[in-house]
């Protein structure tokens, strides 16, 4: 009996794995949704408890036992809280007083307003009397006729009694302090039982590979503390800079609004623009001039901004490991699931499902959709780009690599594998023929731009593709030789002083060549591009054999060219027997060549670019000591 054919079909397979995901997503968003009576508490519990953990370990470090450490940390943050409730209700009651008072003001500016934009807009006026409903005809009434006078009639509700007032108090209060009271009593006792939760969690996550578990819970751990830490110390900044530049603006009740700025900071991006609003709304309504008002707004946009920009990134900007984007649709998602307090707690919880991703391999999908890690790899970016013929793009990014790095690593880290992409793609028959084009258009416009040598004329794409018949390399080489003349340079010159770069034959040794010549130009040395063929041809008469101080054998990927290595070699030996023989054989994909990828016969091997040219520095430094 065939084992394969009691195997179910693959795409039967495959549509059993994709129902079973969906399946397996509604029932944890159904759990999400309906449980969050259940689950909100004990989220926010399980978050307090990550921010006031250091407060508690502190505590024992003093000497303390657990219980009398978490009593210390929670009777701490409960007074913190009490008061700050207290002040900010001793505030609010303060400004409601002073409402009336700030009417007159509000109502004279916003008909100020209403005359300035009906003044400069005068359209606005006449869609305004357009928009107003006719008047209703009314009927004539008949001689004689009497006309009824209505009857005022008013419903008074029965005056409330004092056990009225108390049970809508009650019922106003009563949900908020059962949430609270739920996750004060869960706090506490995950702070009792830490090592006890964290225990059984191991047990249940990852009994068989508890380092791994480990590793996970203390990422998570770390990373949150850290976060929510840094977030309490950034926002409470925030809030006691904005009261401080409200107070000397001269606006009322400016703790009051540096608190709620503070507070409001915790939701996401919009939050202390919400605080600014009604700060500003404040300040209109206090001074009849605008100066309040302005300075109010340009007093959150700078300490925002510095907040924001400057303070945030070095905190904890890397540490989260969130993107930008991420953090939006998670405020989305969980304020869709959870109301306000999922807004609030939309950025831990994504948190927690990034590290998840991380650490547990059925969830490394979480990883690449909300981490800030990149989802390609420099050179899977390069070849992703060259296919889309997005070749300002791979510019640029090169530019800003190499304000950091030089040429030679570009190539040795990026555009080399990012070419031995292509070639695999190439092999395989998975790329077309425009592709091919685009890719090979690209690569000729990215070298051309940080190659360091200019273009005299605008390259027009041949029919064919360099990723074909068509070698790049030779075609970069004739365009420096439209710059340079036909031998890229002078023939008499000291000796020593030119390096041949050599390709092993196929059309990406040849590529590879280029790149080798213009980054030890860029380094200026004299460097010049030939060919196998090349070598074949009588030199000109001008030339020396003493001038050529060094040729370098380039092979772009291991190949079957690699295999002629040694004939090569022993053809360069006879053409130029005091030159220092360099075989820069490259390795494509691999960490590193194999031990076969070499010529045993060359004076000195490089494995990469970079080598290739602290060897050619070395060799030109050490010609030059002599003369010294």
């Amino acid at each position: 009996m065939n084992p394969a054919a009691s195997d179910p079909d693959p795409p039967t397979s495959f549509l059993r794995g994709q129902a079973g995901s969906i399946v397996g997503t509604a029932t944890v968003l159904a759990i999400l949704y309906f449980g969050r009576d259940v689950l909100v508490p004990i989220t926010l519990a399980g978050i307090l408890s990550l921010l006031i953990a250091p407060l508690v370990r502190f505590v024992r470090r003093c000497g303390a036992g657990q219980t009398l450490s978490v009593a210390v940390a929670v009777l701490t943050v409960f007074l913190a809280v009490a008061t700050s409730a207290a002040v900010i209700a001793t505030q609010a009651a303060s400004m409601a007083a002073n409402l009336p008072r700030y009417e007159h003001t509000l109502r004279r500016k916003a008909a100020t307003l209403t005359a300035l934009s009906v003044q400069r807009l005068p359209f606005l006026d006449q869609a305004g009397h357009m928009l107003e409903p006719a008047a209703e005809p009314h009927a004539p009434a008949s001689p004689g006729a009497s006309v009824p006078a209505p009857l005022p009639v008013e419903i008074h509700a029965p005056q409330p009694t004092s056990l009225d007032l108390l049970a809508k108090v009650l019922g106003s209060i009563w949900v908020p302090l059962e949430t609270a009271g739920i996750v004060l009593v869960v706090l506490i006792f995950l702070l009792l039982e830490h090592e006890a939760v964290r225990d059984r969690f191991i047990r249940l996550a990852g009994g068989t590979d508890i380092r791994a578990t480990t590793l996970a819970l203390n990422d998570a751990g770390e990373r949150l503390s850290r976060f929510f830490v840094s977030q309490f110390l950034v926002n409470l900044g925030v809030g006691c800079a904005v009261g401080l530049g409200l107070s000397l603006i001269g606006l009322p009740h400016g703790l009051l609004w540096g608190a709620m700025t503070g507070m409001l900071r915790f939701v996401p991006y919009i939050g202390v623009w919400i605080a600014a609003l009604f700060s500003v709304l404040l300040a209109a309504a206090v001074d009849p001039s605008w100066s309040p008002a302005v300075d109010t707004l340009s007093l959150f946009v700078l300490v925002e901004l510095i907040a924001s920009q400057l303070v945030e990134p070095q905190l904890y900007g890397h540490s989260t490991g969130l993107s930008p984007l991420s953090v939006v649709i998670a405020a989305i998602f969980w304020s869709w699931l959870w109301g306000p307090v999922g807004l609030i707690v939309s950025t831990p919880l994504t948190l927690c499902l990034v590290v998840a991703g991380r650490h547990i391999k059925a969830l490394s999908m979480l990883d690449v959709l909300l981490g800030n890690t990149q989802a390609l790899t420099m050179p899977q970016r390069f070849y992703q780009r060259a296919l889309s013929g997005d070749s300002q793009e791979i510019i640029a990014s090169g530019r800003a690599f190499l304000r950091r790095n030089a040429f030679a690593a570009y190539c040795d880290v990026v555009l080399m594998p990012a070419l031995a992409l292509a070639r695999i793609d190439l092999d395989t028959g998975a790329i077309t023929r425009d592709q091919q084009i685009r890719v090979r258009d690209v690569m000729v416009s990215v070298i051309a731009a940080l190659g360091g040598a200019g273009r005299k004329f605008a390259w027009r794409p041949a029919r064919s593709s360099v990723l074909d018949q068509t070698s790049v390399g030779r075609q970069l080489r004739a365009e420096r030789e439209a710059l340079a003349g036909p031998f890229q340079g002078p023939l008499k010159v000291p000796p020593g002083s030119i390096t041949l770069c050599v390709g092993m034959g196929s059309t990406f040794d040849d590529l590879a060549t280029e790149l080798l010549v213009r980054i030890l130009r860029d380094q200026k040395m004299d460097a010049r591009h030939l060919s196998i063929e090349d070598l074949q041809v009588a030199p000109p008469p001008e030339s020396t054999r003493e001038s050529i101080g060094a040729v370098c054998l380039v092979s772009a990927f291991p190949s079957e060219e690699r295999a002629r290595g040694e004939t090569v070699a022993q053809a360069v030996r006879t053409r130029f027997p005091g030159a220092c023989l360099v075989s820069v054989f490259l390795p494509g994909l691999l960490p590193k060549p194999a031990a076969a990828d070499s010529i045993r016969t060359a004076d000195k091997q490089a494995t990469s670019f970079g080598h290739a040219v602290q060897i050619c520095l070395g060799m030109q430094a050490g010609r030059a000591e002599p003369q010294n």
